[in-house]
This record gives structure tokens, sequence and C-alpha cells, in this order.
């Protein structure tokens, strides 16, 4: 029992119509995406802009303590050099929100920080002293070997 079958001509479409259309939907969403994404960004830039990235400009400062001089003298150099310090900082860069400084003062050898200054930009305009915004080290006047010796007798 042979079945003898007759080729009729197939509704099945060519392959090469087949794939003229696949070309054609791949590149119609394609195309749809590039134009709709430059105006999507455009809104999105109106709506939400991106933020300032901002941040805190950190110094280290060392200064040499001069011969004869004292331990408040001293100070005041270091206020003076963190002052000018922390100017110079928001007047070079205007992303600086915040300064932080760090003061160290040597003698003899010896290196001890005496103060720091951590100040914003808004604390700083209202009020540029660095004594109202300094934090100061009780220790280093004894770890830099400059203690008042008042009680003994001089040689």
């Amino acid at each position: 029992m042979s079945k003898i079958s007759a080729h009729l001509p197939s509704s099945i479409t060519p392959l090469s119509v087949i794939s003229q259309i696949a070309r054609r939907i791949r590149i119609i969403p394609l195309v749809v995406l590039l134009i709709s994404t430059v105006p999507a960004w455009f809104l999105m830039e109106a709506i939400a802009p991106q933020v300032v990235r901002a941040y805190t400009a950190r110094v280290d400062l060392a200064i040499d303590r001069l011969p004869d001089e004292n331990y408040e003298t001293v100070l005041r150099r270091a206020e003076a050099a963190a002052r000018a310090s922390a100017q110079r900082s928001f007047d070079q860069d205007i992303l600086v929100t915040d300064v932080s400084i760090i003061v160290s003062v040597q003698n003899n050898g010896s290196i001890a920080p005496v103060l720091t200054l951590d100040v914003s930009r808004p604390q700083w305009r209202s009020r540029p002293d660095a004594q109202n915004w300094a934090t100061y080290f009780k220790t280093a006047r004894s770890l830099l070997f400059l203690e008042s010796n008042q009680g003994l007798p001089k040689k």
C-alpha cells in the first residue's frame, strides 16, 4: 500500500520575504528607541537635574617653632596659618563646602598637632575667625616640651 501524493503549491511564503520582514521588524524598534531616548534624557534633566558633588577640603599644615618663641605665640601663628588656609581653600574651589585643617608644630625634633579647624562655608562666611571654629589640643604644650617653668629658678 503506497500512497502517491501530488505536490501542490504550498501556502508557505518564501524565505527571502520572511527575512526582509524580520529585518524591518528589528530596525523599526531600534529607530524608535534611538529617537525617543534623547528627548527622554532632556526631560529627565529638566525635571531632576544631577546633584552637584560637593566635598570637604583637608589640609595638614606644619609650622616650626622659632627660637625664643613661647607656646602662646606659636598658637597665634598656628591660628593665622589655619585662617589663611581656610580662606584659600574656599576661594580656590567653589565646590568645597567644608574645610578641615590640622596644624602641627615642630620643636627640636618633636611634632604635635596644636589645633584643628573644622568649618563649613556658611559658617566661615558669617564669621571668618579661626579661634571661633578651632579645637585646641590640651596636651600639645607638654608634647612639644614647652611647659611653663615659672616655678623653677633660672640658672
